[in-house]
């Protein structure tokens, strides 16, 4: 038996098609259902389904109102405020490319951004760094044009470009990630396979709006199914989370494994009408899932994807018990091989997780990069850079990544892009980053550096906040002799931990 899951496929996208007109299309339905919940522990903020469509389509008016064209692409730097998804899915209806982009990075990385994709304008909210080289709009003046007569969805090819968002590649330069209106029709294949997720339930996601996980799985989708979104305001703690859960009757809980071990810290729980919840960004601890089922007497669903190919491996409500070390099943409808160097390999042997080419979730490609999208390719077959095993169920052991790529909290992030900002330091020869695990479950960036003489720690700290978002930046700083090499001189990152201190 071979490593291969290939189910019947799912149902194509309409050939007329419009990813903001599939999201709203429960607005006609349900006008006066609340659609989004922006909730803080001293109120809410609260938009109908009607409300919603009409300020995106009047949005959307504002847009090409403003001198954007069907086409032109559009920077997000935007915090984590409703703003956003308005944004982001009023640019979508007209055919202008938005870029979400994280609030956290700094002024040299948001150039770095604005030199790959040369958006025609910057959203800009007056709080996230950008440079002034690019022409900006306020978010502002978007409540200006609310209400406006809306616009006309452009409906046109599922395949046709959407929107672009940016991952951490081994390179250490950020890949542009070009995706398909068809994305969003792919997501119909979570609702069953990982969600379990209807009209009546109320989601709450505690990542920030611009987080490609929460805007797709607490909002996007939630919006789809005509159900209701919860967002935590900004400011909003992790030990305040579970109050809101009750207050706000949330049925489904979404968040990354590291929110999960933070709320555990500030029991006991009393989540009433919580079903279950979703986790994603990272695998998913099992001491975390046990911690969670003992507090709230709840289970937690782990799903794996990636930026380049939305979540298509999970378990999901009614499925069985699964290992530790499990992802789950590739969600009916898909089509997931286990690889080797000839294709897929026999069951129970580890391999690269793979998901076929066809499949209606998986990227448009690289942006101006044909060559690196056609490198992720073998045959039909898209690799991940993420080992597994397939077992004679068919669900898919985890085996961890296949480059150096760390997770930080759920953010994929490139060592060498942290490298490169560490070496303009003047008194730092060399530097090898990864991340280490200090407490079971719990893991942080560290660099290892080689220098004339031990560096403040807290200079060092001040020179990578000037450089790296937060969540790149290591949390912990060593001096070394030597880097660890193999006979090649490659770096050997993996070593650094046990590579021997000054």
């Amino acid at each position: 038996m071979i490593s291969l899951f290939d189910s019947d496929p799912y149902p194509p996208c309409p050939q007329a098609f419009n990813l903001a007109a599939h999201v709203l299309f429960a607005a006609d339905r349900v006008p006066d259902k609340i659609a989004l919940a922006v909730v803080a522990p001293t109120g809410a903020q609260r938009w109908s389904y009607a409300r919603l469509k009409q300020s995106i389509l009047g949005c959307a008016t504002g847009f090409l109102e403003a001198g954007l064209n069907k086409g032109d692409r559009l920077l997000l730097r935007v915090g984590n405020t409703v703003e956003f998804p308005v944004a982001y899915l009023a640019a979508i209806s007209v055919g202008i490319i938005p870029i979400p982009t994280s609030a956290q990075l700094t002024d040299p990385e948001v150039q770095v951004l604005i030199d790959m994709t040369a958006p025609a304008a910057i959203l800009h909210d007056g709080k996230t760094a950008r440079p002034q080289s690019v022409r900006i709009i306020r978010t502002d003046q978007l409540s200006e044009w609310y209400g406006l007569p809306p616009a006309v969805f452009d409906y046109g090819d599922p395949n046709r470009l959407a929107y672009i968002i940016f991952t951490s590649g081994t390179s250490g330069t950020p890949r542009a990630v070009c995706h398909a209106h068809r994305a969003i029709w792919a997501r119909g294949m979570m609702m069953q396979g990982w969600y379990g997720l209807t009209e009546s339930d109320r989601l709450m996601h505690a990542g920030a709006f611009n987080w490609t996980y929460a805007l797709g799985t607490g909002l996007l989708d939630p919006w789809t199914t005509g159900a209701t979104a919860l967002i935590p305001a900004q400011g909003v703690g992790h030990a305040q989370i579970p109050l809101l859960l009750k207050r706000h009757e949330a049925t489904i809980f979404a968040a990354a494994p590291g929110v999960y071990r933070h709320i555990l810290t500030s029991g006991p729980f009393d989540l009433p009408k919580l079903r279950h919840g979703l986790s994603a960004g990272e695998k998913l601890p099992a001491s975390i899932r046990d911690g969670w089922l003992a507090a709230t007497g709840t289970q937690v669903y782990e799903a794996f994807g990636m930026s380049e190919c939305s979540t298509f491996i999970s378990s999901a409500p009614g499925s069985p018990t699964i290992a530790p070390e499990s992802l789950g099943w590739p969600q009916p409808g898909r089509r997931v091989a286990i690889l080797g160097d000839n294709g897929p390999v026999p069951v129970g042997t580890p391999g690269t997780i793979a998901i076929h080419r066809d499949d209606p979730g998986l990227m448009i490609g690289y942006l101006d990069q044909p060559e690196e999208t056609i490198a992720r390719f073998q045959g039909d077959w898209f690799l991940t850079g993420d080992m597994g095993e397939m077992t004679e169920n068919k669900d898919i052991l985890y085996h961890g990544r296949t480059d150096d790529v760390m997770n930080a909290g759920g953010f994929r992030v490139s060592p060498l892009e942290v490298e490169a900002a560490l070496l303009a330091h003047p008194d730092i020869h060399e530097v090898g980053v990864t991340d280490i695990e200090i407490k079971p479950d719990a893991r942080i960036i560290a660099a290892y550096y080689v220098a004339d003489t031990e560096i403040d720690a807290d200079s060092l700290n001040a020179f990578a906040a000037e450089r790296l978002a937060r969540y790149k930046q290591p949390r912990l700083f060593t001096r070394v002799t030597a880097l660890p090499r193999n006979a090649n001189n490659k770096l050997l990152r993996r070593a650094l931990p046990e590579h021997p201190t000054l």
